[in-house]
């Protein structure tokens, strides 16, 4: 299978620019709500709807699966999108914020690309060929020590319901580490770790949308990606995404 990466960085980064004509004018930005803190905004579906016409228009033999539009039929091979992940920092103009795009064939990821227009950063990963920040080769850091280590996370956007909400487990992880840090985007927050800018992230209650494309950019960089109890793969409603080295110091925390 051959895949068009070039032809996939132009498409995605058209979509970014969309993404900020919305961006530059957020007094005007139409904001709706999925749920009671979920948000959605015009730029979200216009991006998403963007990219489900010009992936079909050049790839018409995979499925699609957005976060706003749903499934298309064709599922077993597919792009899984996220338009803008970090809608809520999008509309506080903060520059936390991506674009997703994942492809999945046969439960395998193939192609992840994470796209943060505000700084122009691009991550790209082909499966067994490396991870990619603006075309130049990334990895991970050489941080072995949890007590010198910098962690990101994330909550839930919808947590009240949760009987575990993400804050026990980052008041246990705080006291033993030297940086926390949260951004607002997992997808960003991933692929910090696999640029070794910081040295894990975990969070809970995703979708595959959110990670996908990050998951496979962390890998191609030689991040390990487990749930809480260190089974690898890609699991969104427990994702911890290290160096490796911090992996068997953080999963105790868990």
């Amino acid at each position: 299978m051959t895949i068009n990466a070039e032809l996939l960085e132009k498409i995605i980064r058209e979509a970014g620019a969309i993404a900020l004509t919305y961006f530059d004018d957020l007094k005007n930005l139409e904001i709706s709500k999925k749920g009671s803190r979920d948000l959605v905004t015009k730029a979200d579906v216009a991006v998403e709807a963007f990219l489900k016409d010009q992936l079909a228009e050049e790839f018409p033999q995979y499925g699609f699966w957005g976060e706003e539009s749903g499934k298309t039929d064709n599922q077993s091979s597919r792009w899984i999108v996220d338009p803008i992940d970090g809608t809520h920092s999008f509309t506080k103009g903060q520059y936390f914020w991506s674009i997703c795009v994942a492809l999945e064939v046969d439960q395998q990821l193939v192609f992840g690309a994470v796209y943060v227009p505000a700084v122009d950063d691009y991550y790209a990963a082909l499966v067994g060929q490396g991870a990619f920040k603006n075309g130049q080769p990334i990895s991970v850091s050489s941080e072995d020590q949890l007590e010198s280590s910098m962690v990101a996370t994330g909550f839930a956007c919808l947590r009240n319901h949760l009987e575990e909400n993400n804050l026990e487990r980052f008041c246990r992880i705080a006291q033993k580490t030297t940086g926390q840090r949260r951004f607002g985007s997992a997808a960003m927050d991933i692929c910090m770790v696999a640029d070794g800018q910081v040295d894990a992230f975990w969070e809970q209650e995703l979708n595959l949308y959110d990670v996908a494309a990050g998951a496979l950019v962390a890998q191609e960089a030689g991040a390990t990606v487990t749930d809480f109890k260190g089974n690898k793969g890609v699991f969104p409603k427990q994702i911890l995404v290290t160096n490796g080295k911090l992996l068997d110091q953080l999963l105790p925390l868990m």
